[in-house]
């Protein structure tokens, strides 16, 4: 398992939310340890590229999984899929998100995700391109783990926003330390200017 700095933020959601040993979790679950290695530009600062499609992609397929099991698991099997055009703009409208391509969704995650495992036959996104339907693949997000089932899905949820508001707060405190140097760069201006 690949460790960084955001992996113990990881760790404590999961074992918050599910009551397991997280790490553990990571190391059984492909998708935890996809989305573990995806995070890892979390805590580096502004400059480092964020992985906001391929983790976008995986969000608002589990907002649409979510909202339709929400009374009852059973359906989702029922489900006539997710539209593309709806997962396509919520993307757009999360942070960082503006600007995304619909590659992720179209076929990118699953590949860098068999990149990442090999061995699996699981793809992420389930879908049917003549009707534009996507579904999150169930078998990765519903579980069986030490004689329990475990639903990911929210966990999943919440390890993404974690990894927005790194992100976030990592932007946000690039932008308050050029604010500083801007400051500094007038007050040294002013400074010169009362010496002539």
């Amino acid at each position: 398992m690949v460790k960084h700095e955001f992996t113990s933020k990881i760790i404590n959601l999961i074992e918050n939310d599910l009551k397991v040993n997280g790490e553990e979790l990571i190391k059984f679950s492909p998708l935890l340890e996809y989305i573990n290695i995806k995070t890892r530009s979390a805590n580096k600062g502004s400059k480092s590229r964020g992985s906001f499609a391929n983790l976008y992609a995986i969000y608002v397929l589990l907002e649409d999984y979510i909202k339709i099991v929400f009374e009852d698991k059973s359906k989702y099997s029922k489900h006539q899929g997710a539209v593309f055009s709806e997962l396509f703009k919520r993307q757009r409208e999360l942070p960082f998100g503006s600007k995304l391509q619909n590659h992720a969704l179209n076929h990118r995650l699953n590949e860098e995700y068999h990149k990442y495992f090999p061995t699996t036959n699981e793809q992420i996104i389930l879908r049917d391109i003549p009707s534009c339907r996507y579904w999150i693949n169930r078998n990765l997000i519903v579980i069986k783990y030490n004689n329990h089932e475990y639903d990911l899905s929210k966990t999943i949820i919440k390890i993404i926003d974690s990894y927005i508001n790194a992100k976030r707060d990592a932007f946000d405190n690039f932008i308050s330390a050029c604010e500083e140097l801007q400051k500094i760069e007038n007050q040294d201006k002013e400074n010169i200017f009362h010496l002539l």
